[in-house]
């Protein structure tokens, strides 16, 4: 199966457009958990099993795993992913962005040594910094358009033509580069007249969309901006608010639970503005 069959198939199962972030924060962690020597295992772990049937993908983003020399629990939650929840994509954010053999390593590392079904990829080298994720036909290469942070308009919006350097990155995509129709771009919710264009000028190819939780993007207008004709489209992140989710102890709530409320919520707000 394809990464987009993959994906089409979660959107529907899971009627979700929801998308899990795993950005461990050890220091965020219940007392419990931080000393335990597979913490991130653990509370990643506790986290996907509470929130699978709420997401249409799951997230890591590599940098929180290197920085804490955590790789290889990142390789055990995408080998517990791929054989617990087979049906749901990762989605590696890694942001890669060489050329010729350090690209093709970039590749073997998300699709061989993580197993993921995407990974995020940076355009600013050209196609041929590209290129070596496309030799993998059934994979998905998710490259940055218009970013959900406010520096990003430091080059996404330089004149390319008489057309802004975003919506350049979208066209070629679209157009040249998505040569096994696995590809997808990555726009913000913070920018939903921006996520309005691109939708415009791509078509039904698959968004990622960081920028809801934590950011304060505003989901009815991401929603709007962004979902194609049959309500799908897109894969709306949240990361932080629902990984660290206050929880009422008082209550009998934990960490997980409080996890999965947020998830529904966020997921069932979403899905509001639908259609």
């Amino acid at each position: 199966m394809t990464f987009i069959e993959k994906l089409s198939a979660a959107w529907s199962a899971n009627n979700s457009l929801l998308c899990v972030g795993l950005d461990p924060d050890i220091g965020k962690f219940p007392s419990h958990l931080q000393q335990k020597s597979y913490a991130i295992f653990d509370f990643l772990k506790e986290i996907i099993g509470a929130t699978a049937d709420t997401a249409c993908a799951f997230k890591p983003q590599i940098a929180y795993f290197s920085a804490l020399r955590a790789e290889d629990q990142l390789e055990a939650i995408c080998e517990y992913l791929r054989t617990t929840y087979p049906h749901i994509p990762i989605v590696m954010d890694a942001k890669r962005g060489d050329i010729g053999a350090t690209a093709e390593q970039y590749a073997r590392e998300a699709f061989e040594r993580y197993g993921a079904d995407a990974v995020t990829v940076s355009p600013y080298m050209g196609f041929d910094s590209v290129a070596p994720y496309l030799e993998w036909k059934d994979r998905g290469a998710i490259v940055l358009c218009r970013t959900s942070n406010a520096g990003g308009s430091d080059l996404q919006f330089l004149s390319i033509d008489g057309m802004p350097l975003y919506q350049h990155v979208a066209r070629l995509v679209s157009e040249k580069w998505n040569i096994n129709g696995q590809c997808g771009l990555v726009v913000g919710a913070t920018f939903p007249q921006e996520l309005a264009q691109v939708r415009s000028i791509i078509g039904d190819m698959p968004l990622l969309v960081p920028g809801v939780g934590a950011q304060g993007g505003d989901v009815q207008a991401t929603v709007n901006a962004g979902k194609t004709l049959n309500g799908q489209g897109m894969m709306i992140n949240s990361s932080r608010a629902i990984l660290y989710a206050k929880f009422d102890q008082t209550a009998g709530e934990d960490f997980a639970q409080a996890a999965r409320r947020v998830a529904r919520e966020t997921r069932d707000t979403i899905n509001r503005f639908r259609g």
